[in-house]
Order: structure tokens, then C-alpha cells, then sequence
């Protein structure tokens, strides 16, 4: 089982690396600022029934 995951920046395109917790379940979602430019990413994990990790990133869009 990954403890870390990595995804791209949506803003500034760097690889920011992150600790998994697996035990937030098998969909994780969470908004997460960028620790390069501190724009906020809505971070999405998946892990499978084999351990392996799915990691990605996209701008959190403005809600109001």
C-alpha cells in the first residue's frame, strides 16, 4: 500500500506530493492550497482493492 500520492498544480504545473490516508476510504476528495503558488486544488484519491493509489488535481472553481 502507497502512503504517498502525487498530482500537477492546475495553476502552476508543479508536482506537489502528498501523504494517503487510507483509511479516509476508497474515494477521497478534499481541497488542498498549493504549497509553490497557494492556489486551492480539489485533490481526488482513489485506492483500489490492491493497495494502488489514483491521484489527481483540479482548480477548485470560485463558489459564490
Amino acid at each position: 500500500m502507497d502512503d504517498e500520492a502525487s498530482y500537477i498544480c492546475d495553476s502552476c504545473g508543479e508536482e506537489i506530493v502528498i501523504p494517503v490516508d487510507v483509511s479516509g476510504g476508497a474515494d477521497q476528495s478534499y481541497v488542498e492550497d498549493c504549497p509553490v503558488c497557494c492556489n486551492p486544488n480539489l485533490v481526488h484519491i482513489q485506492l483500489d482493492p490492491d493497495g494502488q493509489v489514483r491521484c489527481w488535481g483540479e482548480a477548485e472553481q470560485d463558489r459564490y
